[in-house]
């Protein structure tokens, strides 16, 4: 049984049981759940036309846009050494951008570079450029943008996509590793934004993509500051958009749902020890090329906000809006079997 299928097979038992609930509980305390009920039905349709209007506006987007678009593009991107960051180089790569490939370890980068001038025949050949960067070093980026701009000329795409992911609880996590986490997935890409943002402006052109995550719309339990993370990166992004429009500068986030990677066997925990269980949701996920395939469709398109998740977690966003007692109510249940999971796992180690 797959993840997304044991999700439904959840969801609706839980339904189940909050309806047997409403009907036999009726009293004040219950208005929040028969509002939610009323709101779920006069609202389902509208949601259903949402959830397929966002899978017909992607899929418009890859049959209309051409590669060519990116045909020489200088694109810097973060997190390159795995998963969808080193996807992304392969996409970006065998269409002709002219790539610079960012993360802390060099030795994979260039491990990298040499499989995409190995596998790849374009046209005009670009020896990607390989920089060392920590988004943990704040203080070191604006001097790495500095020597890429000088040595480049400019940036036309930013991929902001390095990230770290975080298992454990509020109550027993040292505050350091909160700190940690939102110095990774947000302070440093906020920085690195920045740093880059002056050239793009003078020039009134580029495009700043962010890697978020679908927790970055809708958080769960024990992923307290991943989920703060990315929420605090699309707000970022979100207000950036409006203030750069008029320079011609897009500003896109694009939020996955579950990835094959190593994203969970890397995450840290409670204590800032790694995790180093590969999660069953993870595992079932999609494939990084997926995602490294809509991303570029991303930058084709030109598309603001771009959700990647199977139709069930796309509700679930969507629902937060529109019945937020009720995703409340299903979130608290999930928290109780993830209690469970999360001491079976701290058995085990």
């Amino acid at each position: 049984m797959t993840n997304t299928t044991s999700i439904w097979i959840d969801l609706a038992s839980f339904l189940g049981h909050a309806l047997e609930n409403t009907r036999a509980v009726a009293t004040w305390s219950s208005l929040p759940w028969i509002l939610g009920w009323v709101t779920l039905t006069v609202m389902g349709p509208v949601v259903a036309v949402k959830v397929v209007y966002r899978t017909l506006q992607t899929l418009m987007s890859w049959a209309f846009s051409s590669d060519s678009g990116l045909r020489g593009k200088i694109v810097l991107v973060t997190g390159a050494s795995s998963g969808v960051g080193e996807a992304v180089a392969h996409a970006l790569y065998r269409r002709g951008a002219r790539l610079i490939l960012a993360s802390r370890n060099t030795q994979k980068l260039n491990d990298l570079k040499e499989i995409l001038l190995k596998t790849y025949k374009v046209e005009e050949v670009h020896v990607p450029t390989v920089v060392k960067l920590d988004l943990e070093d704040i203080n070191s980026i604006p001097g790495v943008v500095t020597g890429l701009l000088t040595s480049h000329g400019h940036i036309d795409i930013l991929i902001n996509n390095a990230g770290m992911s975080y298992r454990g609880a509020v109550i027993d996590t040292d505050v350091s590793v909160d700190i940690r986490l939102m110095v990774v997935n947000y302070f440093g890409h906020v920085a690195l934004t920045k740093a880059l943002l002056p050239s793009m402006v003078k020039r009134k052109s580029g495009h700043i993509v962010g890697v978020s995550s679908l927790q970055g719309k809708l958080a769960l339990p024990f992923r307290s500051c991943y989920s703060a993370s990315k929420h605090a990166m699309q707000g970022f992004y979100d207000s950036l958009r409006a203030e750069v429009a008029d320079s011609k500068i897009l500003v896109s986030v694009v939020s996955p749902g579950y990835i094959s990677t190593n994203l969970s066997l890397n995450a840290i925990t409670k204590d800032g020890s790694t995790y180093g269980i590969s999660d069953k949701a993870n595992a079932e996920g999609m494939k990084p090329e997926t995602v490294a395939e809509s991303i570029v469709n991303c930058l084709l398109s030109g598309q603001e906000d771009m959700v990647l998740a199977p139709a069930v977690h796309q509700l679930g966003v969507i629902l937060h809006t529109l019945t937020p007692t009720l995703i409340s109510r299903y979130m608290k249940h999930r928290a109780n079997q993830n209690r469970k999971e999360m001491i079976a796992v701290d058995k085990e180690k």
